[in-house]
């Protein structure tokens, strides 16, 4: 049930159903109760602005009437309006027509396709300053995660980055996947630990770096299902063992993180020592091998996660948004809905909705924390 409910309707009992004798109100005590919850019809509230003038009797110059703030002509529509049309487009993934005729049949407001990307258009300046103060604060972060993914522009395959920090979160669309993509984002700033996978185009980026271990458990299991029972299985357990050191980090002191770090080297060590005889355990044991001093990082670092699970949520509503609506028809279309999902991933961060996030930044009051 509601904690504050709108309104409270109480009914009495007039008389006894049974003998029509009247009933006191003093008598009476709630026996049932409920919530009946329900929309009212909703329709856009639509405010005629009308500048008045006329001519000065002192110096004879004309002068009219100043413009309401926040209501300067030129689009009709509202911060309300703006701020529900880019939520439903970029977080629900509704396409233009869509949108066009969901506003029509909820609100009784006629929006065409090309108001709804004006109304876009408008918005990309305030996204870009946004998306400038979300960098700044992600290059102030020591912990750095990223991942990567394909989206289409003009039906050209682009990649769409994440950068993730513990406040900030920065979404970066490119025609490439080259390593020169993060290394613009972060120009001369080196952070001191990088989340990623074992993608090229995110390695030497950082002093340190975590590989995810959600993706090396995926190539054990890999290893596993095609016939190793030797290697791999024993390199799972160990994987799984050190993750779960990871998630009781905060009831372990340093001295005891830093004991099961060398534990887990130790026991690292004596599995790549195992002779592997099946062709697909090699290849996972080459692989761990190359990647040898990317995997416990986490354990002796309270900041750094395990996995790159972070990122992976972070870009899959963009993954969703893709095979929606099969990418973006402009570049900035693009950009757009990279800065659209920087300023709602940074404001999840702070505990806000996107829809709070976004009319924060249709009404100029979004800030970076």
């Amino acid at each position: 049930m509601a904690e504050d409910p709108d309104k409270t309707e109480r009914r009495l009992v007039e008389v006894c159903p049974h003998c029509g004798m009247p009933l006191s109100a003093d008598r009476q005590r709630c026996r049932h109760r409920y919530d009946h919850i329900d929309l009212p019809v909703i329709r856009p509230v639509v405010t005629r602005i009308e500048l008045f003038g006329g001519r000065c009797g002192g110096c004879g110059r004309r002068a009219r009437a100043e413009v309401p703030t926040g209501m300067a002509p030129g689009t009709p529509f509202g911060p309300g309006v703006r701020s529900l049309l880019l939520y439903l487009h970029h977080s629900h993934h509704v396409g233009f027509e869509r949108l066009s005729r969901m506003m029509k049949d909820l609100f009784g407001l006629a929006v065409s396709e090309g108001a709804i990307a004006n109304a876009f258009r408008r918005v990309r300046t305030g996204l870009d300053e946004a998306r400038a103060a979300i960098k700044a604060k992600l290059l102030t972060a020591r912990v750095i995660a990223s991942d990567e993914t394909t989206t289409r522009v003009d039906g050209v395959t682009h990649w769409q980055w994440v950068f993730v920090s513990d406040r900030a979160v920065l979404h970066d669309i490119a025609p490439r996947r080259a390593k020169s993509v993060a290394e613009t984002v972060l120009g001369d700033y080196r952070p001191g630990v990088w989340v990623s996978d074992r993608y090229a185009g995110q390695q030497d980026l950082a002093l340190a770096h975590q590989v995810c271990l959600a993706h090396v458990l995926r190539d054990v299991q890999y290893a596993i299902d095609c016939g190793d029972t030797v290697f791999a299985p024993k390199i799972r357990d160990h994987l799984r063992w050190a993750i779960r050191v990871g998630k009781r980090r905060t009831e372990l002191k340093d001295s005891t993180l830093v004991a099961y770090a060398a534990k887990a080297e130790r026991r690292l060590d004596t599995l790549l020592a195992i002779p592997v005889a099946h062709p697909a355990g090699q290849i996972l044991q080459r692989q761990i091998k190359a990647w040898r001093t990317k995997f416990f990082v986490f354990l002796t670092d309270r900041e750094v996660p395990p996995t790159n699970n972070v990122s992976e949520r972070e870009i899959r509503p963009s993954v969703v948004f893709r095979k929606v609506t099969n990418g973006f028809r402009s570049d900035w279309g693009a950009q757009v809905h990279a800065g659209y999902r920087s300023v709602t991933g940074t404001a999840r961060l702070k505990g806000q909705t996107a829809l709070q996030a976004v009319r924060d930044l249709v009404n100029g009051t979004f800030v970076v924390a």
